[in-house]
């Protein structure tokens, strides 16, 4: 074989109890794993190399159901904010929001209204247009080597839209809807794995119900799950996610919740109301599965603040509207009193927002402050400090949103269809710690710290659960016959190094990531190995 690891403590990704085991791996493929080799008295296996695991758990990698890194894995070979997590699997094209299917009018204006989460892109050579293209660059990766760890693609119904429809809050026609259809389907072929929506991002939220629910229907004849970020996380919290289950029951859809949070001061305590609506739905026959990061602030751009009708027709139609005095005001008016749908129905509070980045050098120093602290500096009101940034960033920030609660963000981890997403943005100067941090701190701060989880149960979470919803039948698991991407941390000292503070510092406690058999992270340390590829969807 080409490797053994000996002695290690495997947490297979199944939930059940660890225990000792000899793990053989040949050809990217775990071949042997014999249970106490060392006091069994048996041959042990051997291998080109051997690796003591003495003290260390080995578990499946971890799959980050919900990523920003669509750029990233084509701009970073290193990639070690996820890398060095122990992450071998990413799930990107998520929040309806992503470079496939394009055409160039669409590429253009996609890169524009997610620069905040990827940066525009001019360091990006975008020699694809179709979602089959995007996974072939993946494949290629640096000089067809490959990618820093695996991606797996939905298909963005708010790009499907503003290719077919535009950017105008109206019904789609039929002949809009069947092209938008075969978008999906197209995808689906391709090899995506289901489909995000971004439902209070635009144009993805003009889409109604009856919409959304035809495209579900075809992500559900090829096998994939439907992925919504869905129409409010504040006010109107518990009505979006009924929505969204009784839309996908009408399809015969999968659903994935998307950084299913409850937040803001209108949902404080009341996770066990949306659980209570899950077991309920999944006691009926529903298929649901959800993701969330262990932190309670969240993470955006500023511009999806605004209005949705302040929205409407693309990045240079806000930026009109901005630079007009009387529609600025009316834009005001709906963000701190009325509550815009944007903010979820809740009105804005600006001591709130922190904003994290800028693509402009000259605007630095609002960076690691809230807006109304910035605001105050200048002896302004915080609107006109926001508007400002907005301008002469060409909607540009990204933001903080401290709206979170913990007793929501314990309960819902705890619930059996979770799984993890980091939604790491990683753009900006000071961006959230949970695109560096959100494995290990499951791991040292809810298992070891707090006990919220077993060790066994987050792993389940982490992997296992995570590759059954992207119904991937040889990853998620610690056993033979499955693809050797694996982990392995010390459970004592596993921890989050970054922090709001230092926000890029790496994790501690993960000495060895391997994806295909080969080492990614060896001894702590980023290898130079591109073992990435893209995971298309496997056949219905």
């Amino acid at each position: 074989m080409d490797l053994v690891i000996r002695d290690a403590e495997v947490v297979d990704g199944t939930g059940e109890p660890s225990y000792r085991a000899d793990v053989g791996i040949e050809n990217g493929v775990i071949t042997t794993v014999v249970k106490e080799a060392a006091a069994a008295g048996c041959q042990r296996p051997v291998a080109r190399r051997m690796l003591d695991a003495e003290g260390l758990a080995l578990a499946p990698g971890f799959i980050d159901m919900h990523a920003h890194s669509d750029l990233a894995l084509l701009r970073d070979p290193d990639h070690s904010a996820k890398a060095a997590q122990g992450v071998t699997l990413e799930v990107i094209g998520q929040d309806g929001l992503s470079y496939a299917p394009v055409d160039d009018r669409t590429l253009a204006e996609v890169r524009r209204t997610i620069t905040g989460w990827n940066g525009h892109g001019d360091d990006i050579d975008f020699t694809w247009r179709s979602v089959g293209e995007y996974l072939d660059r993946l494949d290629h990766g640096f000089d067809g080597e490959g990618i820093a760890v695996n991606a797996a693609y939905l298909i963005p119904q708010g790009t499907v839209r503003m290719l077919a429809v535009g950017w105008e809050d109206r019904e789609a026609t039929p002949r809009e809807l069947d092209r938008m259809r075969e978008l999906v389907a197209t995808g689906m072929r391709e090899g995506a794995v289901g489909m995000s929506s971004g439902l209070t991002y635009t144009p993805g939220m003009y889409a109604k119900d009856a919409e959304l629910t035809e495209l579900c229907r075809v992500v559900a004849e090829h096998g994939g799950y439907y992925c919504p970020h869905h129409r409010s996380y504040g006010a109107g919290a518990l009505e979006a996610y009924e929505e969204m289950v009784a839309l996908t029951r009408e399809a015969g859809c999968p659903l994935h919740l998307a950084h299913a949070t409850m937040n803001f001061g209108v949902n404080e305590g009341r996770a066990p109301d949306l659980l209570a609506l899950l077991d309920k739905a999944l006691a009926e026959g529903a298929d649901i599965t959800l993701d969330t990061y262990p932190y309670t602030p969240g993470c955006t751009t500023l511009v999806a603040m605004l209005p949705s009708w302040a929205s409407e027709g693309g990045p240079e139609s806000i930026l009109a509207r901005l630079r007009d005095d009387t529609t600025a005001e009316r834009i005001r008016h709906h963000m701190e009193v009325v509550g815009a749908d944007g903010c979820h129905g809740v009105p804005i509070e600006w001591d709130t927002i922190e904003i994290s980045g800028v693509t402009d050098p000259a605007l630095a120093p609002y960076v690691g402050r809230t807006v109304q602290a910035s605001a105050d500096q200048r002896g302004e009101a915080p609107w006109t400090t926001a508007r400002r940034l907005l301008l002469d960033d060409g909607l540009g920030p990204t933001i903080l949103q401290h709206v979170g609660h913990e007793e929501n963000v314990r309960a819902i981890m705890r619930h059996p269809v979770h799984t993890g997403g980091s939604d790491g943005i990683l753009r900006g100067d000071k961006p959230h710690p949970r695109a560096y941090g959100t494995f290990p701190r499951y791991l040292g701060h809810y298992v070891r710290e707090l006990g919220v989880l077993s060790l066994e149960e987050c792993v389940a979470h982490l992997t296992g659960r995570a590759a059954a919803r992207l119904r991937l039948a040889d990853r998620g698991l610690v056993r033979e016959g499955y693809r050797a991407d694996l982990v392995l941390f010390d459970p004592a000292t596993v921890a989050a190094g970054s922090t709001f503070e230092n926000p890029r510092t790496l994790p501690t406690g993960i000495p060895h990531v391997l994806i295909d058999g080969r080492f990614v992270i060896e001894d702590g340390r980023r290898t130079d190995v591109l073992a990435g590829r893209a995971v298309r969807r496997s056949p219905v």
